[in-house]
């Protein structure tokens, strides 16, 4: 019996642990149909081991059957459990909610829905950047010249006229070694402060409704990497005597001071190709 009655201390034991386990391991949605299973594994072992004793009670010699029931040795059984056993708590301490970390995780779900929604209204848009390629790959071919690419930092369009002097004004060059792309910026801008009535049309702020402010203008292009544009290729063909053209893929070319002396600078404008928006290349002639 003290045989029997240690192998069911040990059987409760093992159930105890278990079962805290499967407890542990719950979900919120899956915690009643665990609760019902530790339920239905402790009412089984209770009955096995009921069955158990009461065999063994009927087989010892001498030992009346009615002196000790079966309950009255589970009872032991459950007293020595106690005495020799840790409790261990089954009810887990709730967890307090992490609210950062639930809205860190709404906003993610968010930001991938949004992914999800940009990207189906993608597939059914049309791809502008191809679009736009292929036009100014096919006027490059009429035209017999070949895109040069500029590095896109902001400084493209005049990183792209000092590859055009390079190119078709070399002997200017050689003269002026030391021009860069900073250099273009600060002569430009010294033309159009010089020249501020030529100016003045291309300053008109259709946002504001009012014109800018010629010398915040200047100090800002000059000083920094803001992107230049029509005033600064109308200020650079006045400043090196010579035309200076842009291609376009959805419209004519446009050229400035077309009565420039020197050879012509070429250049292509992007609006969809570049990922960070506007963008200025170089164009060199296709050598047969």
């Amino acid at each position: 019996m003290e045989e029997l009655l240690a192998s069911h201390r040990k059987q409760n034991k093992d159930l105890q642990n278990q079962i805290t386990g499967m407890k542990k391991q719950a979900t919120k949605s899956s915690r009643k149909q665990v609760v019902a299973k530790c339920e239905q594994l402790q009412m089984d072992l209770k009955t096995k081991q009921e069955q158990e004793i009461a065999e063994l009670n009927g087989a010892v010699d001498g030992v009346d059957a009615d002196e000790v029931t079966p309950e009255q040795l589970l009872a032991q059984v459950s007293i020595s459990e106690e005495e020799s056993v840790p409790v261990v708590q089954q009810q887990q301490p709730k967890k307090r909610r992490n609210r950062q970390k639930e809205k860190l995780a709404k906003r993610d779900a968010e930001i991938a829905k949004m992914k999800e929604e940009a990207r189906k209204e993608a597939a059914v848009q049309p791809n502008l950047q191809k679009i736009e390629q292929d036009a100014i790959d096919k006027i490059c071919e009429l035209n017999k010249v070949n895109q040069f690419d500029i590095k896109p930092d902001g400084h493209c369009l005049f990183a792209s006229i000092l590859d055009q002097l390079q190119t078709r004004h070399s002997e200017f060059l050689k003269i002026y070694p030391d021009y860069d792309i900073y250099k273009l910026r600060s002569v430009s801008c010294d033309y159009i402060r010089e020249h501020k009535d030529d100016f003045i049309p291309y300053l008109f702020d259709e946002t504001t409704m009012q014109i800018q402010d010629i010398d915040d203008y200047t100090k800002e292009m000059e000083t920094t990497a803001k992107w230049g544009g029509e005033i600064e290729i109308l200020a650079l063909s006045k400043i090196f005597d010579c035309p200076i053209s842009i291609m376009f893929s959805d419209r004519p070319q446009q050229k400035f001071n077309e009565n420039g002396k020197l050879p012509e600078l070429k250049l292509v404008y992007y609006k969809h190709s570049y990922s960070l928006g506007e963008h200025y290349n170089s164009l060199h002639d296709i050598i047969n």
